[in-house]
């Protein structure tokens, strides 16, 4: 019979996952002034955020550096090493310095903390030695509580203190994020490629319009609607009054529930339905196609003061890489 004990993979993880929770809990906790003060330096700055750090602090700095730059903020990353030999021409008076260490002690940030001073740049620390030279040099210090890695056995391998490197970093985006007004436009802005990029398109930018939408009048006979539906290969037909609005649609679906000998000869008013759904050009592809499944439906109309400027099909979500 198997045991029901939980393999022991499953009890490291889970101890491990426990105390990287407890850290964030604690970096939570310890929020105050400091960070209020570190958002507003960045984001009043003129220049870019430059995120620094070595080793393990070092890849979270990167991490950091590249979030920031995608949510609004101009940053880069320096490697507190090759500051020294010469990056340190990388960093302007304009910036802002978002330096990390854990203890707060990392000799090859000496250098970086002196050129800050030098040229009155303004310094933000991430670590949790509070008395440390980081921390004393700062103008803002940003303290880590000081919680138990996870690694076992005393070897104090980076875990949860990289974990809170890295949500504290995430925070200060997110905050930046709101504070600089940064929206879906803005964001489309810097991911225009990929599955991402393509969820953030407006359906303003693969909806078929002009001569490309199939439209006609209330009391065009089904014989001739049919041509046009035909002629335009997307489906359905939108049915305008006379001042060009929007009162129905005849898709697929409704020619097949009223299927008879007389349809050819009915006005496409009598077959129509009314109200159809519609959406603004304004609206995100990922939102469009979220309506189009819940409604079960494969094509819907763009409309502009209830007026007719667009139609966007399922195929071109898929061409669009929206799906």
């Amino acid at each position: 019979m198997a045991s029901k004990d939980p393999h022991p993979y499953l009890v490291t993880a889970r101890r491990t996952l426990t105390l990287e929770i407890e850290g964030i809990e604690a970096l939570i906790a310890s929020l105050g002034e400091p960070f209020i003060n570190a958002v507003e330096t960045m984001g009043t700055a003129s220049g870019r955020v430059i995120v620094s750090g070595i080793g393990k602090s070092g890849h979270i700095g990167k991490k950091i550096a590249a979030t920031l730059a995608s949510t609004g903020t101009p940053a880069n990353f320096v490697h507190a090493g090759e500051a020294s030999h010469g990056d340190l021409g990388m960093i302007t008076k304009d910036d802002v310095v978002l330096a990390l260490s854990w203890s707060g002690e990392t000799a090859e940030l000496r250098d970086l903390i002196s050129y800050t001073k030098r040229f009155a740049i303004p310094l933000v620390s991430m670590t949790s030695g509070s008395e440390s030279a980081l921390a004393e040099a700062a103008d803002i210090a940003l303290l880590l509580p000081k919680v138990a890695e996870a690694c076992p056995n005393g070897l104090q391998a980076p875990t949860t203190s990289t974990t809170m490197q890295l949500a504290l970093g995430d925070a200060l985006a997110t905050a930046l994020l709101e504070r600089n007004g940064f929206d879906t436009n803005n964001y489309k802005d810097f991911h225009p490629g990929g599955k991402l990029g393509a969820m953030l398109t407006h359906v303003s930018d693969i909806m078929h319009s002009g001569d490309e939408l199939p439209v006609t009048s209330p009391d065009t006979l089904m014989s001739d609607a049919l041509v046009i539906m035909t002629r335009k290969g997307l489906g359905c037909i939108g049915v305008i009054d006379a001042e060009g609005e929007l009162i129905g649609l005849i898709t697929d679906g409704d020619l097949r529930r009223h299927m008879g000998a007389d349809l050819l000869s009915k006005p496409v008013s009598e077959i129509m339905t009314a109200d159809p759904k519609v959406l603004a050009p304004s609206t995100l592809a990922s939102e469009a196609l979220s309506i189009l499944n819940e409604s079960q439906i494969t094509s819907i109309f763009i409309v502009d003061e209830d007026k007719p400027v667009g139609l966007v099909h399922i195929h071109d979500f898929l061409r669009a890489g929206v799906i």
